[in-house]
């Protein structure tokens, strides 16, 4: 009986950690359904493209946003936006560090990231230049111009490291 209260009351008391790893684990920019997908992504390649694919998202939803401002919360949403798209891109290539620490194969996310990220920042460079309400999100929108910066610089090294892929030859 003792044995029993006391497991009991560890788990009481360990219950609120274990809820609050749980949710840690989910990026609060992602929604359930996107950190399922990254997941469940069986490669690192693969949650680089989502990570990427995701990125993108934000960036068409700031536009959108930007051509159809909401009535309410506004400043908000676009803020929130490019922060979330920034945190896509740093996810990505937090994750080709990874993929090279471990030596995987991830020759095809480096290249995905180099010309994605050289998209991106055009797009991003042009609302720079001139978007419309620039002052509600111009701190974002810098930070997210460097962070894409920082990610395409980071790819082109990785090329460098990732050893090339293998060469058939023929006898």
């Amino acid at each position: 009986m003792k044995l029993a209260s006391i497991v009991f009351g560890f788990f009481v008391l360990a219950l609120p950690v274990i809820a609050r790893a749980r949710t840690a684990q989910q990026k609060d920019y992602l929604s359930a359904l996107e950190a399922d997908k990254i997941r469940d992504a069986e490669t690192v390649n693969e949650r680089i493209k989502l990570f990427l694919t995701f990125a993108d998202d934000r960036l068409k939803k700031f536009q959108y946003e930007l051509e159809h401002p909401s009535s309410n919360r506004h400043a908000d949403m676009l803020n929130s936006m490019l922060n979330a798209y920034v945190g896509c891109v740093d996810d990505a290539a937090d994750l080709i560090q990874l993929g090279i620490e471990k030596q995987d194969n991830i020759r095809v996310g480096v290249d995905l990231m180099a010309t994605r990220t050289k998209e991106f920042l055009v797009i991003l460079e042009k609302l720079a230049a001139g978007g419309a309400e620039i002052d509600i999100y111009k701190e974002n929108l810098d930070d997210a111009i460097e962070g894409t910066r920082d990610a395409m610089n980071e790819a082109e090294k990785a090329k460098k490291k990732v050893a090339p892929p293998p060469v058939r030859r023929k006898n």
